[in-house]
């Protein structure tokens, strides 16, 4: 490798304000491990938790996981209707979602006006925006990115996810649910190649790699150790959903959570592990988010 040559890694955490667990999850994999940035869904049961403990870890980038699916919108049920049942919950369906997105003109006037609602309430938060992805990709849908990319100066949307991965290096490491991985890495490499156009054009960045996609929920030490060394690329992602598993008494009740005996995820440990570490070291990896790289390309 070049001594000039500079690699750098975003080791991000998904569910942000999912649940109190998710929430001191990835604190935990921020403080002691490897995490660099997280993305927080700002229409989750443990929001407030999570914000306040973002303003308590500076260090934490945030981004944006937007919600269009499996969960609740921010605006009420009237104002968007085509896209919510009468409790505000989105369809739990992608495929129903994604083909309602792209055909039908009401819907997509309401997802224009919910993603602004899920930006508007990022943004009260009061931290810098550090990108946008969203919750089982469906910011990838072109309907979707596109208004991303519309409402892109006005919330000053610098980054956003496209999913980009190779087949192979997955299927060196784990076989297992083949027919799953086949087809998104078909679909989500289709979906890639209209983001870099469309993101491009805008100016908006993007990683060169991001991994995370085939292996979803199943990020081990192995796994890492594994991969690591067969990236290429220079500006990589790596996304998990670290999380725990705690006795009755809330976290917020027990002190610091350090001193909570708990059963860790294994996703959770391998951003913990020294090994992982170790990996990325040596293949010149340094650890980023976008607000790192940000300030880089501006010295």
């Amino acid at each position: 490798m070049s001594q000039s040559r500079r690699r750098f890694v975003i080791i991000n955490g998904d569910d942000f304000g999912f649940s109190s667990s998710v929430n001191h999850a990835i604190i935990k994999a921020h403080e002691q491990g490897i995490l660099t940035s997280a993305s927080l869904m700002v229409t989750g049961e443990a929001f407030d938790e999570a914000v306040a403990l973002a303003q308590a870890h500076p260090k934490l980038a945030v981004g944006l996981h937007l919600v269009l699916i499996c969960g609740q919108a921010v605006l009420p049920p009237s104002q968007i209707p085509h896209l919510v049942d009468s409790t505000g919950s989105f369809s739990f369906n992608p495929l129903t979602a994604g083909l309602r997105y792209q055909f039908h003109p009401a819907a997509r006037r309401e997802l224009h006006w919910e993603i602004r609602a899920q930006l508007q309430k990022f943004c009260q938060m009061g931290l810098p925006l550090d990108h946008v992805d969203g919750h089982l990709h469906l910011h990838c849908h072109p309907v979707i990115l596109q208004i991303l990319v519309d409402l892109a100066d006005e919330f000053n949307i610098k980054a956003i996810r496209l999913p980009s991965e190779e087949l192979s290096f997955t299927l060196k490491l784990d076989k297992g649910d083949l027919l799953t991985k086949l087809v998104y890495s078909a679909v989500f490499s289709r979906l890639r190649s209209y983001g870099e156009r469309k993101l491009k054009a805008k100016g908006i960045g993007f990683a060169e790699r991001v991994y995370g996609l085939l292996q979803n929920s199943r990020i081990s030490e192995e796994y890492l150790v594994g991969l690591i060394p067969q990236i290429q690329a220079d500006l990589v992602e790596i996304y998990s959903h670290p999380g725990l598993t705690i006795p009755t008494e809330s976290w917020a009740n027990s002190g610091e959570g350090s001193k909570i005996s708990h059963q860790v995820y294994p996703e959770l440990d391998a951003l913990l592990s020294d090994k992982v570490r170790e990996a990325l070291f040596c293949c010149g990896f340094e650890l980023t988010n976008y607000k790192i790289l940000e300030a880089i390309k501006s010295l």
